[in-house]
């Protein structure tokens, strides 16, 4: 295979950037995906003097390393990294070639700092855009810690070991052998469920803030940049920066862009709260909020933050159905990104459960990948919009069942099948399958409150017109509030309302 110009261009840009000298291992045979992946090393060695390529034996193979010269950083691709995951290998050659990464120090010494072996191994799809995130967090481990590895692997050229693990959803990683975690994680994540991630006494002697973010989606990024650009002490603590956006694939109605990607729009709203005087602390959870002299906020590490004035914008997560079944084979069958997980269940029967846009989007998807798609609705018609709805009618491989409860999804070890109430007969019936794709809407995050501010009884948050809680200094944005629509553009909308709000409040206390 060779690369199209367009990406050998943008390529040839990067190369430029190496510091220094990059060996590429490579262990292959006399397959297809082998081919083509030598095609792919000697296609980027033939662009940089700076390239070398070695034949090896690696343990898997295909399979290449990128190294130091006489140094193995324990970075290994076992497939070829295109599609979400060229960025991957790209990152890869700057970093091991000595060009330092955009994050910071404190993070890289923590990286340093791990003792002991840790061998990764991720399990990843190259249509996957939560992927990327983690096989670069763990590469980037790997070259600051001689006692770190990590091992990319494409499930496509590998069907055989995901099947064996039974690996049904991505990224699914692995340590030293074992099962470590699944889904979208930062480098932050990581480190802190390796439990060296900050404790509490490093937030010991920060002073309180005037306007304290809770939550980093786009209505908490954009609530925090509102308030530093009026000079006050502003800070953002969230859980995952970005929250569900980097979950989205492709957004179409961001006004003045015509088409981006969750994870860009992500990475770019990061750079821009960056811009600012905003203390930023990811990877941390909100635990309890209470009002005193200031506005407490206690974290999961048992830290206690101070603030004049809180906004919280925790967002939403998918709605779970709450059936037999759906917890127990999570990863194992039961998927929430059609996405992500779609390419794993190519050929194989599957459900979706809920047919709103998010559920007639995810068939559509699927429906090009998997043998057939069953489509579930509680309602006696589909919700999605109607061209959704005519794109779904015409694929040959879709079977819609409206009016009809989830009752249970079944298995033994992994989803065997489903079984559902027809509402108008009271019938139960069931349908074998090996996947089901849960889209039923949103479900805010807002349970760490309890009683402290006024809720709907969806747990919405309760707001008025300036963001405003019932509790004075405290104010909501986004997704967690009882904003009547749930859009990214209305999110940005709603945080820079709440910041303007805690401003005018701070101004008249």
């Amino acid at each position: 295979m060779t690369l199209d110009q367009e990406i050998k261009t943008q390529l040839a840009q990067y190369l430029q950037l190496l510091e220094g000298d990059v060996v590429l291992k490579v262990s292959v045979g006399d397959d297809e995906a082998s081919q083509e992946m030598l095609a792919l090393v000697d296609e980027i060695a033939s662009m940089s003097t700076k390239i070398t390529v070695e034949k090896t034996q690696l343990s898997r193979t295909p399979s290449f390393s990128v190294n130091r010269v006489g140094e193995d950083t324990g970075v290994t691709f076992a497939g070829t990294p295109l599609g979400h995951e060229f960025t991957s290998l790209v990152l890869a050659l700057l970093q091991v070639s000595g060009r330092p990464p955009k994050v910071e120090q404190s993070v890289i010494d923590q990286i340093k700092s791990i003792q002991g072996e840790y061998k990764f191994e991720s399990y990843i799809s190259l249509s996957c855009h939560n992927c990327p995130d983690v096989v670069q967090a763990l590469n980037l481990m790997s070259i600051f810690n001689p006692g770190i590895t990590h091992t990319m692997i494409d499930g496509a050229v590998f069907k055989e070991e995901v099947e064996s693990k039974e690996v049904m959803a991505v990224p699914s990683v692995y340590l030293n052998g074992e099962f470590f975690d699944s889904g979208r994680m930062t480098v932050e994540d990581i480190l802190s469920k390796l439990g060296t991630g900050p404790d509490a006494s490093e937030f010991d002697n920060k002073d309180p803030y005037d306007v304290l973010v809770v939550g980093g989606g786009p209505a908490g990024a954009s609530a925090a940049i509102y308030a530093a650009r009026k000079g006050i002490r502003t800070g953002i603590v969230a859980e995952r920066f970005g929250g569900q956006v980097n979950d989205t694939l492709s957004i179409e109605n961001f006004i003045s862009v015509k088409y981006t990607e969750g994870p860009k729009l992500v990475a770019s709203i990061e750079e821009q709260v960056k811009e600012y005087n905003i203390d930023v602390m990811k990877s941390q959870r909100a635990k309890r909020l209470e009002k005193r002299d200031f506005i407490e906020i206690e974290l999961e590490n048992g830290a206690v933050l101070k603030s004049k004035t809180v906004i919280v914008s925790t967002g939403a997560r998918w709605r779970n159905i709450g059936v037999p079944g759906e917890a127990e084979f999570k990863n194992k069958g039961v998927a929430y990104c059609p996405h992500c997980d779609g390419p794993l269940f190519t050929g194989k029967d599957v459900a979706v459960v809920g047919g709103g846009n998010s559920g007639v989007e995810a068939a559509i998807d699927l429906a090009g990948i998997v043998r057939n798609v069953t489509v579930l609705e509680f309602a006696p018609e589909l919700k999605a919009d109607a061209v959704l709805q005519d794109r779904l009618y015409s694929l040959p491989n879709v079977t819609v069942l409206k009016n009809v409860q989830t009752k249970e999804i079944t298995g033994t070890d992994k989803v065997n099948g489903i079984s559902y109430i027809d509402r108008e007969t009271e019938e139960t019936h069931h349908i074998e399958l090996q996947g089901v794709f849960v889209q039923i809407g949103l479900l805010p995050n807002t349970e760490w409150l309890a009683d402290t501010v006024e809720r709907t009884r969806m747990g919405e948050i309760v707001v008025n017109s300036h963001g405003a809680t019932n509790v004075p200094g405290v104010f909501a944005a986004g997704d967690c509030t009882n904003s009547a629509y749930k859009q990214i553009i209305i999110s940005m909308g709603s945080g820079a309302t709440a910041a303007l709000g805690a401003f005018d409040y701070l101004i008249r206390n």
